[in-house]
């Protein structure tokens, strides 16, 4: 049975580099392949979650003594495959339409695949080997699909990317080093694995340790100050930033910050402590330069850039918290703003690639013409600014909550920062959409009579992912409640 857990990785890595051996000519056929093998990679994934409690640990490797690979589907991979299958088949669907004009498709969909399956093994690794492994494997293969087209500022986003993810991950390799000799295992265990006679004498290098592991997972999640890959991998085509932004890269940064934290050196080590208050002030800094920095920047995919390196500290301070209730949050948030941010790039593409229009002073008009795709894009805005009863409201909601009764001086903080940010958020979002609606006495529409919504496949995500960011928003109890038994322990 535990043999399920390799599937949703081999299987989509295989059916990419497929892509490329067989060449597709037709694009029609090559359509169908890549969402046939994307919804099916996303019924494995269903059946690992169906399945997960008879699923034991999959150890496929031992690179050495004391040096498995291994894969398991506990509470926190459950919750992160869970949004990667949601979300992978509907960005094929986007991107069926959205790259029939950029070429060089096969090779780009070979990597699109892969990046699927690579992602899945992040999000089962059982163990920081494990998940590092994938991790590095993950800058490999998004790194062509960043660098697509292969224009100059494609190659410098993609030489960014890279010797940002390479720093980083150099700093998250001390970290594992330290974890497997201090505690003779990577294992991920609820709790971590440095608690009671492994910590006497040794808490002040092992929370520097963490600092550094910490920083080093920090760059895929967009830290300040070492965010500045995320804006800049803005230029590759949007199917590709919309899961940066949601699932495949960030969101990665930011399951390892979690896994890291309460999973490998726990919360015995490093609550209270200045490790601790470390990592809430850099995520309350991030939180408000990413929302300033939103608000400031015209370019439409640069300004969702800024507003995904904010959110994701939303998540980073939640998990800092280092209680039930803060990582319940970060967890919330991890799910919710995926699905929210996805739409908000959908969006930002559509425009971008029918009309090349790529700056916030170019939309005016657009919400009366492109009626479909600017409603969704209100609806996820007002989820990005926390309005109830969208999705953004129950995970800010758990966020606040968790902050408020950890009751330190910094949480206080970190909740003034959090509505300082909301209401940064409802001006970089709303100034676009009063743009778009209310153009303004005397507006020429007829300089835009040729804008309209675009093709099916583009408008149905649209279209679903707005209809989940209310009915989940309504009806979001019951999975808030199972990612807090998650963050609580009682589901492993």
């Amino acid at each position: 049975m535990n043999l399920l857990l390799i599937l949703p990785i081999i299987f989509p890595i295989i059916a990419g580099a497929l892509i490329f051996l067989i060449g597709f000519k037709n694009r029609t056929a090559r359509n169908i392949y890549i969402l046939a093998a994307s919804v099916f990679n996303s019924l494995l994934i269903l059946l690992v979650l169906i399945f997960s409690d008879k699923i034991g640990t999959l150890h496929f490797l031992d690179i050495s003594k004391g040096l498995p690979l291994a894969l398991s589907a506990d509470g926190m991979s459950r919750i992160f495959a869970g949004l990667i299958a949601l979300l992978w088949p509907i960005a094929v669907s986007y991107a069926v339409e959205y790259m029939e004009h950029e070429g060089g498709e096969n090779v780009f969909y070979t990597f699109y695949l892969m990046t699927y399956g690579i992602t899945c093994g992040i999000a089962f690794s059982a163990n920081l080997l494990t998940l590092y492994l994938f991790y590095e494997f993950l800058t490999l293969v998004t790194l062509p699909i960043v660098m697509h087209g292969m224009k100059s500022k494609n190659i410098a986003a993609g030489r960014k990317y890279v010797l940002y993810s390479i720093g980083g991950a150099a700093f998250a390799f001390i970290g594992m080093v330290v974890a497997l000799n201090y505690a003779g295992s990577t294992d991920f265990v609820y709790g971590g694995l440095f608690t009671g006679t492994l910590i006497e004498g040794e808490a002040e290098i092992l929370r520097v340790i963490f600092v550094m592991t910490f920083f080093g997972f920090g760059v895929k999640a967009a830290l300040f100050p070492l965010h500045g890959w995320l804006p800049s991998a803005s230029v590759a085509p949007t199917p590709v930033t919309a899961l940066l932004h949601a699932v495949a890269v960030v969101n990665c940064g930011a399951f390892a910050i979690i896994r890291v934290i309460y999973y490998i050196f726990g919360t015995e080590l490093l609550y209270g402590s200045w490790a601790q208050n470390l990592c809430l002030a850099v995520s309350i800094v991030t939180i408000l330069f990413g929302s300033s920095m939103a608000l400031k920047e015209q370019h439409f995919k640069r300004r969702l850039a800024y507003s995904t390196i904010s959110n994701l500290s939303y998540m980073i301070f939640g998990a800092a918290l280092m209680t039930p209730e803060g990582l319940t949050g970060s967890l919330s948030h991890f799910v919710f703003h995926g699905i929210i941010k996805i739409t908000l790039f959908f969006v930002a593409g559509i425009v971008l690639c029918k009309y090349e229009k790529a700056y916030v002073d170019e939309l005016y008009g657009y919400g009366r013409k492109m009626k479909i795709t600017f409603a969704a894009f209100t609806v996820a805005g007002l989820a990005l600014m926390g309005v109830p009863p969208t999705i953004g409201f129950s995970s800010k909601w758990q966020l606040l909550l968790g902050a408020a009764r950890a009751g330190t001086v910094i949480s206080k903080i970190g909740i003034a920062a959090i509505l300082a940010s909301a209401v940064l958020t409802a001006l970089y979002i709303f100034s676009l959409v009063f743009r778009a609606y209310f153009p303004g006495p005397g507006f020429n529409y007829d300089s835009i009579s040729e804008v309209r919504d675009p093709g099916l496949f583009m408008k149905m995500p649209l279209l679903v992912l707005s209809v989940i960011i209310i009915v989940l928003g309504i009806f979001s109890s019951p999975l808030v409640e199972y990612i807090s038994k998650v963050a609580e322990g009682s589901i492993i």
